[in-house]
């Protein structure tokens, strides 16, 4: 194995590790989860940069499948399967093409977000609801909160990657 490969390897290890340690964290410890679920997204980001998108997808698909046998919690990890983790590739797509207007960029953005909601909500819904009722005025209360906490978190994403690639050149 060259180095390149074994360099690869050790990158894609450690930062599993980490994602798993983070996932694991989110499901147990209260109030913190979306805070954990976006470190953990960041991880895949990190990845992608290092080594390379295809790198990032196979980095995914390997901390979905570990913690869903190492989390005790399977429906903890939700958020981090259907949004956060699939986000880290999604925004990479979205944001390679230079294009693309910083408009339409959010766009497709949100469109993610909602079509991902909808489906965790479709899916799930039961699941976590049961018989609560949101009452019919919360509804949209609730749709822009989501959408603003959306917005905040790719911003704060794009501060990390841009702090990342900044400290990575200086090493």
């Amino acid at each position: 194995m060259n180095q390149t490969k074994t360099k690869a390897v050790a990158i894609s290890g450690i930062f599993l590790a980490l994602s798993i340690v983070t996932l694991f964290a989110a499901t147990i410890v209260p109030g913190i989860e979306l805070t954990l679920y976006a470190l953990s997204s960041f991880y895949i980001a990190f990845v992608m940069i290092e080594i390379s998108l295809s790198a990032g997808w196979i980095f995914y698909i390997a901390s979905v499948l570990l913690a869903l046998i190492l989390v005790p919690n399977k429906s903890g990890l939700i958020p981090y399967v259907l949004i956060f983790g699939l986000y880290s590739i999604i925004k990479l797509y979205i944001e390679k093409s230079k294009k693309l207007p910083l408009a339409v960029e959010i766009l497709l953005k949100l469109i993610f977000f909602n079509g991902m909601v909808a489906l965790g909500v479709t899916i799930f819904g039961e699941l976590f609801l049961g018989n609560i009722q949101v009452p019919d005025f919360a509804l949209p209360v609730i749709l822009i909160g989501a959408q603003i906490f959306f917005l905040a978190y790719d911003y704060i994403f794009t501060l990390v990657i841009g702090f990342y690639l900044r400290q990575r050149s200086k090493a």
